[in-house]
């Protein structure tokens, strides 16, 4: 009797099937029985455990045995392979209780506050405010300084600024500052060429679109994100300044306050924008993902004004008789101290 080859193919996979079948019940005892510890029976003693990039969920199961934070490097795999979280476990040295259930180590691996190397760049955090974050974690002045200077950045840019993506970043103990900010920096370009801000065809270079973005994230909401973007592009087309308040902010490395004095607008420097015409040299800040795209899709408008009159309430027009009546509203309502921020 002649088998077709569709036959063929079935009778191998249901082989393939039993063959694995009864593998999982060979190994399925011993995976039920893998020695855990009792949930809820931690001790107070810590242990330090370095994970690095691309290692298996049976690598860090056995650190975490040779430490004796659990208690059998099987049950945590167990538990790795029960939950997909598993895969977002940060590479870096991770502070974790001993004693520990399998189920509570992996949830301890999975809290971002036991990373004693955690770096977290908030969207519009100026490069001094990276530099301070990596002096907490434990670098030297030195090697920060080292470390920015010996950073590769890309062509037409004139230093990191803006270059250091704002994101969750963790690494191990041997990383350096150098290795850090390039890690940065990649995803930097990487966003910003999902963002469009490489393939876009108008005038503006991607440096020049970055610096946009980084005015745009400084300067208002994301809801109105595209229409600052708009209002950049219409104020250099008719050749006014665009008298930011966030470029004098930048200068002076002055935050909480959105009030800024007559004085500071005089300030000698390239990026404030009440002196110079046209955009700063640079990015002011590390613009986010939404300003970037905002920074290369502006919404079409007319307007040449906007001021934020109270907390979430922005307004744009083009009409400087209308804008001095919101600015006289602004000052009302930052007398009454509604800019104050909530304690």
């Amino acid at each position: 009797m002649r088998i077709s080859k569709k036959t063929r193919q079935g009778l191998i996979l249901l082989l393939v099937l039993l063959i694995a079948f009864s593998l999982f019940r060979v190994l399925r005892p011993g995976v039920s029985k893998a020695p855990d510890f009792p949930c809820g029976s931690t001790t107070e003693t810590q242990k330090q455990i370095d994970v690095e990039s691309g290692e298996t969920g049976s690598e860090i199961g056995n650190a975490l045995e040779r430490a004796g934070v659990i208690k059998s490097s099987l049950a945590f795999f167990r538990a790795a392979v029960a939950d997909p979280r598993a895969g977002r476990i940060a590479p870096g040295s991770h502070i974790l209780q001993t004693h520990l259930c399998a189920k509570e180590a992996l949830e301890q691996l999975l809290d971002s506050k036991r990373i004693s190397n955690l770096l977290i760049v908030n969207e519009g955090a100026w490069n001094s405010e990276v530099k301070a974050s990596l002096y907490r974690i434990g670098f030297t002045k030195n090697e920060v300084s080292q470390g920015f200077a010996s950073t590769v950045k890309p062509k037409g840019f004139i230093s990191l600024e803006g270059l250091l993506f704002p994101a969750q970043y963790s690494f191990d103990t041997s990383t350096s500052v150098s290795e850090i900010l390039s890690m940065m920096s990649q995803r930097a370009i990487y966003e910003m060429k999902q963002a469009g801000l490489y393939s876009n065809s108008g005038k503006f270079t991607t440096a020049q679109l970055l610096t946009i973005a980084s005015l745009v994230q400084a300067e208002g909401d994301t809801k109105d994100f595209s229409k600052i973007s708009q209002v950049v592009r219409n104020r250099l087309t008719k050749g006014m300044p665009l008298q930011f308040d966030s470029t004098v902010h930048f200068i002076k490395g002055s935050r909480g306050s959105v009030f800024l004095s007559t004085e500071s607008t005089y300030l000698n420097s390239p990026y404030n924008t009440y002196r110079h015409y046209g955009l700063p040299p640079g990015p002011i800040n590390n613009p986010g993902s939404k300003a970037m795209i905002a920074a290369a899709n502006p919404q079409a408008g007319p307007w040449l004004f906007f001021i934020t009159v109270a907390p979430g309430d922005t307004r744009f027009t083009d009409s400087i008789d209308e804008f001095n009546g919101w600015k006289m509203l602004y000052k009302k309502n930052l007398k009454a101290g509604k800019f104050r921020s909530p304690k």
